[in-house]
């Protein structure tokens, strides 16, 4: 198996098409073409990670974080990240991260979170926008099942929890083939009138270029006639962080001691308490504090999340409890997702789990 085909796996889980705009997914270091002899899964790729996948044999590691997350202009070693990427191409090993494409996944970063927690009834919390289209095409009537069915399976036509979804609209088409022109219906030079089937879908934008394959590739005209815009509809199962509940509320304290033991976390910073039981929980991991307001919008107790600064616990303003977790700590779990997920994928080599303790915090 190459690195190309893993990376069609983990497209399955996050596609990189839903990375932010300020991120570097994606294949960082190496060839896609390379065959691969075993992955090592790590929240950060550091020196000593390059060296746990030399000792475990392992020449691709996936990284959740991008080691290389702005330009690199030298490569003299004269900083962690460029030691980090000198020793690995020295020793033929590929980096690949997911980063905010694992983020806005429905199964990613805050889907762990919620299951680890115990959560149920989660929705996404801010939906990613723009990432629904309709393809708009015209078939011979005749044929249109058959093209209607190619992008089916193609993804199109998958609206929350439907899927096969469609809109058809039977008329007349007109066309007349010019000189250069291999009609499929009607002559060169003739002006045609044919029953057609106007079907419109719906598809997520990452699926683009195998909508249109299947559609040219099912359709009988030599000229296909098409529209793609861009919807203003919400994704359901797209964007960052997430909504959750526990099943029976309890109380701040109660709650803070569970997310401590079960987060892991030796240090919970935390807004003011307010004496009100905790059911409906906003996450986000990772640096999140863009993001009270929307927790604070959804009706949330609590916001978890990381990163927060001085003024970040002003803006709970007795709304809910802000709980700065930890970087590390609210994407620790991260690394478990992927491998459960590449294991069930891959049966050829080691899919292996980092035991390199990666957190650059530790607490006195």
């Amino acid at each position: 198996m190459k690195i190309k085909e893993v990376f069609h796996l983990l497209e399955n889980l996050a596609p990189l098409a839903y990375s932010e705009d300020f991120d570097n997914t994606g294949l960082l270091v190496g060839s896609y073409n390379t065959e691969v002899s075993g992955i090592l899964v790590t929240l950060d790729t550091l020196e000593d990670v390059v060296d746990e996948a030399i000792a475990n044999n392992c020449n691709l590691i996936v990284s959740f974080h991008p080691i290389i997350f702005s330009g690199l202009k030298k490569l003299t070693g004269k900083n962690y990240v460029e030691r980090v990427v000198i020793k690995a191409i020295q020793n033929n090993i590929a980096i690949f991260s997911m980063h905010t494409a694992l983020d806005n996944s429905w199964n990613g970063v805050n889907a762990m979170i919620c299951e680890k927690l115990g959560l149920i009834n989660r929705k996404i919390l801010i939906p990613k926008k723009e990432t629904i289209k309709k393809l708009t095409t015209y078939v011979p009537t005749e044929n249109a099942k058959k093209v209607r069915n190619a992008l089916f399976e193609a993804g199109a036509g998958n609206i929350g929890n439907y899927s096969n979804c469609s809109f058809n609209t039977e008329g007349k088409g007109s066309f007349k083939g010019g000189q250069n022109s291999k009609p499929v219906i009607g002559k060169i030079g003739e002006l045609r009138f044919e029953n057609e089937t106007q079907i419109s879908v719906t598809f997520h934008k990452h699926a683009e270029s195998s909508i249109l394959h299947a559609m040219f590739e099912s359709h009988p005209y030599e000229e296909v006639a098409y529209e793609i815009n861009t919807l203003e509809n919400t994704n359901q199962h797209l964007g960052m962080g997430m909504i959750a509940e526990l099943e029976i509320p309890i109380s701040e304290k109660e709650f803070l001691k569970y997310l401590k033991i079960t987060m892991k976390t030796d240090c919970i910073r935390h807004s003011k308490l307010l004496k009100k039981s905790i059911k409906k929980i906003a996450i986000l991991g990772g640096s999140g504090s863009f993001a009270i307001n929307a927790a604070k919008q959804a009706g949330a107790d609590v916001f978890i999340t990381a990163d927060c600064k001085y003024h970040d616990f002003f803006n709970a303003e007795n709304d809910l409890l802000l709980a700065d977790i930890g970087h590390y700590e609210s994407e620790q779990y991260t690394k478990e997702l992927l491998v459960a997920f590449l294991s069930k994928k891959i049966s050829t080599f080691a899919v292996v789990l980092s035991q390199t303790n990666t957190n650059p915090i530790t607490y006195f």
